[in-house]
């Protein structure tokens, strides 16, 4: 899945050492957490990763609204050109929580 700190999937890498998520060769600009987000899905590709789940691995445990989280996997969902609709790679599957649905390569 990660090889030497990289995640591929669709047209997509994030080069886990430079922290930078990139669509081809051009390097997509989002927010560090948006990224963090993004990454932690794609470890798990296919599993159930409930909002406990992310607010454990990429808030650090912190205490963040329904509201935040929400934001974040859209701004995580327009970084990867999907959206709420479509949700070709984000799949949010109600009261369980999300899935990545990118085929994950390494």
């Amino acid at each position: 899945m990660a090889n030497d700190g990289v995640i591929s999937f669709e047209n997509f890498r994030i080069d886990l050492q430079r922290g930078e998520l990139r669509q081809n060769e051009r390097v997509v600009q989002v927010e560090p957490q948006v990224l963090d987000l993004i990454t932690y899905l794609a470890k798990h590709p296919g599993a159930i990763v409930s909002r406990d789940d992310l607010i454990e691995h990429v808030w650090g445990g912190r205490i963040v609204s329904d509201s935040a989280i929400s934001t974040r996997i859209n701004a995580a969902r327009a970084a990867l050109g999907d959206d709420g609709q479509a949700q070709k790679l984000i799949k949010t599957l109600p009261r369980r929580g999300f899935r990545f649905e990118g085929a994950v390569r390494g």
